[in-house]
């Protein structure tokens, strides 16, 4: 397996309730290496150039909103085959539907409030982690 990087977002729902310590730990005892982590507060511009692949859906506006209420933790990570890892151990975007020891089962609430965000593909990985992490910001 190749070695990829991923990106990770602690969404504002979990950082509200503290859920940053207990994600990141899940993360580590993943094996998933930290490659950069900061917290921001998404502009409104930033969370709709972000998600300017959903624009046309019924839920780009709800969406924005949810990810400009609060700060946000962007985390790269890296591993071998590290966008399938991280996605498994977010579980399903559902919590209820989400198994035991995943990300979302443990800190999410619903479909909406769901603690994080991951890359979909090693293709929108580069893009992502490109977003928020400029070359040099990553080690």
């Amino acid at each position: 397996m190749a070695i990829e990087r991923t990106l990770s977002i602690i969404k504002p729902d979990a950082v509200e309730h503290n859920h940053i310590g207990g994600i990141v730990s899940l993360i580590e005892g993943a094996d998933l290496r930290i490659l950069g982590m900061r917290m921001v507060h998404l502009t409104r511009p930033q969370a709709e150039g972000f998600y300017a692949v959903h624009k046309e859906r019924p839920f780009f506006a709800e969406l924005v909103k949810f990810m400009t209420r609060g700060p946000v933790v962007v985390l790269a990570l890296e591993a071998e085959d590290a966008v399938a890892r991280y996605r498994k151990l977010m579980g399903a975007t559902n919590p209820a539907d989400a198994e035991e020891g995943t990300i979302r089962k443990a800190h999410g609430t619903d479909i909406g409030e769901n603690a994080c965000h991951g890359s979909d593909s090693v293709e929108n990985a580069k893009i992502e982690v490109g977003y928020f992490f400029p070359g040099y910001e990553v080690l």
